[in-house]
């Protein structure tokens, strides 16, 4: 099984599919590996990103956050109101996009490959390319 990691913009669109990588190896791992968040930075965009993802941006106190998540719940500390808020805002945020990565869920042989991860990049990127060209209709 191979892993993958995709960016979307505010609409849901796929822009972006990362290289395969086999599958014991996590998202933020992988975004860590390719360097994410300073190629954001150096960009001069953002993401928002599921919970999956806390930790990954430590750009330093003065630096704006590359990546921001919610907040994470604790067993011995509870969410306040506000952070329940802020949470509420980012799912807000994220409903499109989780569309876009449905459309390319869609596509299931992606399940199903068993290859070499540099093989399967190709083939995520092709995907990535019909997926757009199918959604645009």
């Amino acid at each position: 099984m191979a892993c993958s990691f995709a960016l979307t913009d505010d609409r849901g669109r796929l822009i972006w599919v990362s290289a395969v990588r086999p599958g014991r190896t996590s998202e933020i791992t992988a975004c860590r590996h390719d360097k994410l968040t300073a190629k954001l930075r150096a960009a001069g965009l953002g993401a928002i990103a599921d919970l999956g993802f806390a930790g990954l941006d430590h750009g330093g106190p003065d630096a704006d956050p590359a990546v921001i998540t919610g907040y994470k719940a604790a067993r011995n500390r509870p969410l306040t109101f506000g952070q329940k808020q802020a949470n509420r805002a980012l799912a807000a945020v994220r409903a499109p996009v989780e569309h876009g990565f449905a459309h390319l869920k869609n596509w299931r042989v992606l399940g199903k490959v068993r290859t070499d991860p540099k093989w399967a990049t190709a083939l995520v990127r092709a995907l990535l390319v019909l997926t757009n060209r199918e959604v645009a209709r």
